[in-house]
């Protein structure tokens, strides 16, 4: 990537603090860890007014609950989950918000932050941070760890399988499912799969930066060095980065108090020294 100048200093306050929060996405966490799916609110449609839920027009700042649905077709949109994640699910998609998870039926969506996702046969238990899910109209599904871990369980009927032990997809990674939910092969994100996501329709034109972005471009930016990364997701995620952390509040500075002037003491007349008496 072409850096302008400005953006070193921005960049390297930016990589050392997302660094603590990309260790901290790295700990695993139990299993189902992350909030329940609803309620989620809208906080921004792209490209038109194509959003529903449950079949009715969305508009910004409406909410959806359990077990509504929501879906696109020309438009884009972006979700604040109550566990402080953020969806972005793209044009012609479909979901479902459940107790634990939400379900994509079909479509894509990229999400950042604590939030588990289904598909009818696999559910998503988030140990990191930054993934994307992809359905098929045949059921088959993709997953791709932009950054964190993603531990994947087969399910049957919506319960999990036994003899189906649960699969880590790491940062980098992508795994390819059946709709039995049966790993049809794990593969290596490329330096060109990144420049794709970032440039493409689940991060440009959104206003709002995704939660997770800081940690998202210090794994990239690590990884890959050079990589292009649109401008506007660096200034996303530097603003993000500067907000304040639980700051002491400004006290007003101390009025220097003015010293009280010491009154001049009377000078007590001295008498003339006494010239001795000398005897003989």
């Amino acid at each position: 990537m072409l850096f302008n100048s400005r953006w070193l200093p921005l960049l390297a306050g930016l990589l050392l603090s997302a660094q603590a929060s990309a260790a901290l996405a790295q700990k695993p966490s139990p299993s189902g860890a992350a909030s329940k799916a609803g309620p989620v609110t809208v906080q921004q449609i792209l490209d038109g007014k194509q959003l529903y839920i449950e079949g009715k027009q969305a508009v910004v700042k409406q909410q959806a609950k359990v077990p509504e649905a929501i879906k696109t077709l020309q438009s884009r949109g972006q979700l604040g989950f109550s566990s402080g994640a953020v969806a972005r699910i793209n044009r012609f998609s479909s979901m479902k918000l459940g107790s634990s998870c939400f379900l994509l039926e079909q479509g894509q969506i990229l999400v950042s932050g604590p939030q588990n996702g289904c598909t009818r046969s696999s559910r998503l238990s988030v140990r990191g941070t930054n993934y994307v899910m992809q359905v098929d109209a045949a059921g088959q599904s993709q997953i791709a760890v932009l950054e964190g871990v993603v531990e994947l369980q087969a399910l049957r009927d919506g319960a999990p399988i036994a003899s189906m032990l649960p699969i880590l997809v790491k940062a980098g990674q992508q795994a390819q499912l059946d709709p039995q939910g049966v790993m049809a092969a794990l593969s290596e994100l490329k330096r060109s799969d990144y420049e794709r996501y970032m440039s493409g329709p689940l991060f440009a034109g959104f206003q709002r930066a995704l939660p997770y972005l800081p940690a998202l471009i210090e794994y990239v930016l690590r990884t890959y060095p050079g990589l292009r990364i649109p401008p506007a997701l660096l200034q996303q995620a530097a603003a993000l980065n500067a907000l304040p952390k639980a700051k002491a509040p400004l006290q007003p500075p101390l009025q220097q108090q003015p010293q009280p002037q010491a009154r001049p003491q009377p000078q007590q007349q001295q008498e003339p020294p006494q010239t001795p008496t000398l005897a003989f």
